[in-house]
């Protein structure tokens, strides 16, 4: 069986809310390749999040398919959890445990040994600054440490596959830049990484771009693709001019 060379993969995905009223992700068409990149952009109720939460098997679609790393989702939901990691945009965290006990018990989920967790946890407190703070309530934490333990607990079990929703909101721009100087070392090291954002100029960091509106894609490619095709010197513009004239309740 000849391996898939895309990550995720969604074919007239659709979910509905309110018995069809409300159309969060409504036909969407994604590929993403394994070993890149990819910014799904758009405005707050652009579908993102939703789109997000079936790819990881919270949402059950209304209609439509998906694969992720080559399995139908969510058939073989149980057995893609340990091809992904998932950092949402609201923080899935224990805040009445440490960083460390938050990253212990995301590796006892995935049934890594305690020497793997030690391993692994012990790279990531240092790659993400936390070494200092390992024994600090997650509660007592400010919002870019937060954002730091959650990648944290997404990477215990090195998936090949990161879904990021939001995952720079809130952060500074030091810290901002920070993330994507450590996401494209992940990419480099070979991991796919899916991240959402409705910041515009986070786009320009990516491989490739997909931009959302009301539950569609209506445009996608390279940053410079997109820049050139529509002669703008920003993704904000070009998204503008795909917006037309609309106003977008953000």
């Amino acid at each position: 069986m000849k391996m898939s060379v895309y990550a995720v993969e969604t074919r007239k995905l659709v979910k509905h809310y309110n018995k069809g009223k409300v159309k969060a992700v409504n036909g969407l068409d994604l590929r993403i390749k394994k070993g890149e990149i990819y910014a799904l952009i758009g405005a707050n109720g652009s579908g993102k999040t939703t789109t997000i939460d079936m790819l990881s098997g919270v949402l059950m679609p209304t209609t439509g398919e998906m694969n992720v790393w080559g399995l139908p989702q969510p058939k073989n939901r149980k057995k893609i959890a340990h091809y992904f990691g998932i950092a949402p945009q609201e923080y899935a965290l224990y805040l009445d445990l440490s960083i460390w006990e938050n990253i212990t018990f995301f590796g006892k989920l995935y049934s890594l040994s305690r020497e793997e967790i030690e391993n692994t946890g012990k790279k990531l407190l240092e790659i993400l600054n936390l070494e200092e703070k390992k024994d600090v309530i997650a509660e007592q934490l400010s919002g870019g440490m937060k954002r730091r333990l959650s990648i944290a607990c997404a990477l215990i079990h090195q998936p090949p596959l990161l879904l990021f929703d939001e995952a720079t909101v809130g952060v500074d721009p030091v810290l901002r830049a920070y993330f994507w100087s450590y996401f494209r070392k992940l990419r480099d090291a070979g991991k796919t990484i899916l991240i959402t954002s409705h910041v515009m100029d986070e786009a320009e960091k990516a491989d490739r771009i997909g931009l959302m509106r009301a539950g569609v894609l209506i445009e996608e490619g390279t940053p410079s693709e997109l820049k050139q095709k529509y002669s703008v010197d920003t993704i904000e513009e070009v998204f503008i001019h795909l917006s037309g004239d609309e106003i977008i309740d953000e």
